[in-house]
């Protein structure tokens, strides 16, 4: 049986009357629940036909709001939904609703040019997932596509951003927008044990503790590359000469296994460090474990991939010295790989171990020697999810939190600054 808390229940009820519905508050709140049930009502209402959920790629879309673990869209409407492809517009849900059938389209909206996509399309509603990481071209393509709408309906979920994030100027306060704050207490589910487990671990971290627990805008102190920006260190194109193509991996069952393909390019006068595709997968968070010899052959396809896509063979692959078995699995595919450097060695100046990795990738990015570089299939959504919230405690000490693909961009940067800084 399916509980909803007081809250989920009144905001599933409330009347179609606003342009924008924002649920913002913090992980682990039972606010894209709430939006999905809601949207559910919206498609039995609505005399439109066609209909848009963006996350920040499609997987994301798909993953949060058409599956959401059994409770998205796919799974409520049962035998009345299938999944279908137009020729023209791409992949959607087919659902048979008590206004008729709809198409509810999914997308991913986190690149410069994912507008494109929907150009020429008439939709009813758009749903936007973490709508503070979606490209704002592909934020503002949506409510144009919109204006012809019978039952015009947009809604947003995410947790608190900056309070400087332009979606907040740019959106929230230009459209007649309805703003529901949600924290941990609002989600049924949420055992009290496991809510004092919660609250145990973000404590350590004031930032983490007035986001993640209180659902606060808060500035990002301590946020360990705050000077990270996505305009300015995103390209759609590699820029400048490329001299080398090599790979970094980091693996666990219980923590995620990460792996990036990394180019260094020489441009404007300086190496550049280019992150060009990401394969990710953490077992805790989706709920499957997978054997260390499936992703091992999992990386190996995706190293295949990134040869193929950027036609260079590479010369290094480097995994964490404490992945052993990742290693040897590796080595079975004839993948042939070294010990990352984790700066377990590292003394400079009062600073040792982590700190001096920590430091020399703060510098790359200060100094305009990194970007991530756009690409379809293994894109930079988790890298990305996890920069803006790796952190420090009180103590001034990085979290062991969000920091799976933190340790293999460390690692990285280590070689890179190595080699071509140094």
């Amino acid at each position: 049986m399916i509980v909803l808390s007081p809250k989920q229940r009144m905001v599933i009820k409330r009347p179609f009357d606003k342009t924008l519905e924002v649920f913002e508050g913090t992980p682990r709140s039972g606010k894209t629940t709430a939006g999905i049930f809601r949207y559910i009502r919206y498609l039995n209402l609505t005399p439109d036909t066609n209909h848009l959920i963006v996350g920040y790629n499609q997987e994301q879309a798909y993953r949060l709001f058409i599956d959401a673990d059994g409770l998205g869209l796919l799974h409520m409407f049962g035998d009345l939904a299938e999944i279908k492809h137009d020729l023209n517009n791409g992949t959607y849900l087919q659902v048979h609703t008590m206004s008729g059938v709809k198409r509810v389209y999914f997308k991913g909206g986190g690149k410069a040019d994912s507008h494109k996509a929907i150009q020429g399309m008439s939709l009813g509603s758009v749903a936007f997932m973490e709508i503070d990481l979606l490209h704002m071209n592909m934020i503002q393509e949506c409510f144009r596509r919109t204006f012809a709408a019978k039952m015009r309906y947009h809604y947003a979920d995410l947790n608190p951003p900056s309070p400087y994030h332009p979606v907040i100027k740019e959106v929230f306060e230009v459209q007649d927008t309805r703003w529901t704050h949600w924290t941990i207490h609002d989600n049924p589910i949420i055992t009290e044990e496991r809510r004092q487990e919660i609250y145990e671990t973000l404590k350590r971290s004031k930032y983490l503790l007035d986001r993640d627990w209180y659902g606060k805008r808060v500035v990002p102190q301590g946020v360990i590359y705050s000077m990270f920006d996505m305009e300015r260190h995103t390209a759609n194109v590699l820029l400048g000469k490329p001299y080398e193509m090599f790979f970094v991996a980091d693996g666990g069952q219980n923590d995620a296994t990460s792996c990036s393909c990394n180019i260094v390019t020489r441009h404007s006068d300086k190496f550049v460090l280019n992150r060009v595709a990401h394969y990710y997968h953490s077992g805790r968070d989706t709920g499957q474990a997978k054997a260390m010899s499936v992703y091992a052959r999992e990386i190996k396809a995706f190293v295949d991939w990134c040869v193929e896509r950027f036609q260079m063979p590479y010369t290094e692959f480097f995994v964490d010295p404490s992945c052993k078995s990742l290693r040897e699995e590796l080595h079975l595919l004839g993948i042939t790989t070294r010990p990352a450097d984790n700066n377990s060695k590292d003394i400079k100046g009062g600073k040792k171990g982590i700190e001096v990795g920590i430091e020399r990738a703060q510098n790359i990015l200060q100094n305009d020697q990194f970007r991530l570089v756009e690409t379809d299939k293994y894109d930079h959504y988790h890298f990305v999810k996890e920069i803006g919230m790796y952190s420090r405690d009180d103590q001034g000490r990085p979290l062991d939190e969000y920091n799976d693909a933190m340790d293999e961009f460390r690692y990285s940067v280590n070689y890179f600054y190595r080699r071509y800084v140094l």
